[in-house]
């Protein structure tokens, strides 16, 4: 739950942010990992139709205009077809026509920067210390500049007011305040479906380096923390050798 001195940046949007900001603490959707989601199912099913949506022939359609739902997922790694694959079965399941589809570097690039697609697994990188970047992120301005970074279109006076928050912050404090706030609004506005995590590095390497005690809160740190320790690189040869 945001406290008090996130209030301060949020209490004036209360009108212009969604409610549960205030109310609940945000906790993506769970399941039991086995794919059989059908209590998750039956919930989209029931916002769908509270939406105007309801499956007539097998295909998802809306009652007023007639139109049946139709989503792509525009990939340019193979390798993402399969993380996707869930979400694309669970929609079918509701009877939404999903396509997943792969392009080349240069038509994604292009198709990104014309915002020209349904659906894609993109992230954003962060620093320490936000800023100016921020609003070409998630800023009215950059929703429809071609280039930027706003995929999702977001055009929300609340938020560009939360990011101003973030630019102009007068103390290390109050910039954290204000990310967290951020933060908060842009998880209860539903703008993403969480997709995967990892809070590891899987990384194979020769026992020839040693590195510090203090290592990188959020990094391997490979190309500036770590070194070649000369005694594990004398003790690594050796036993090379031993074995040719």
């Amino acid at each position: 739950m945001p406290n008090k001195a996130e209030l301060k940046f949020l209490e004036p949007l209360r009108s212009q942010i969604p409610a549960e900001v205030f109310t609940k603490e945000f906790k993506p959707p769970k399941t039991d990992g086995s794919g059989n989601s059908r209590r998750q199912l039956r919930r989209a099913k029931r916002l769908l139709e509270t939406a105007g949506w309801s499956v007539k022939g097998g295909k998802l359609t809306n009652e007023a205009t007639g139109n049946a739902m139709a989503l792509e997922f525009l990939l340019v790694n193979q390798g993402f077809a399969r993380i996707v694959a869930p979400i694309q079965r669970a929609m079918e399941r509701l009877g939404i026509e999903v396509d997943v589809r792969v392009v080349d570097t240069s038509q994604y690039i292009n198709r990104i920067r014309k915002f020209d697609f349904d659906i894609i697994v993109s992230s954003w990188g962060q620093s320490l210390s936000p800023g100016n970047e921020q609003r070409d992120f998630w800023g009215s301005v950059a929703a429809d500049r071609p280039g930027s970074r706003n995929y999702i279109g977001i055009k929300d006076p609340a938020i560009d007011k939360l990011i101003d928050h973030i630019i102009f912050a007068s103390s290390r404090r109050e910039l954290v305040t204000a990310t967290r706030a951020l933060d908060r609004v842009l998880l209860w506005n539903q703008f993403v479906i969480p997709n995967w995590h990892i809070n590891k590095y899987r990384i194979a390497y020769w026992n020839r380096f040693s590195q510090p005690a203090i290592k990188p809160k959020y990094g391997l740190g490979f190309s500036d923390t770590w070194w070649i320790d000369a005694s594990k690189d004398k003790t690594l040869k050796a036993g090379l050798k031993g074995q040719k």
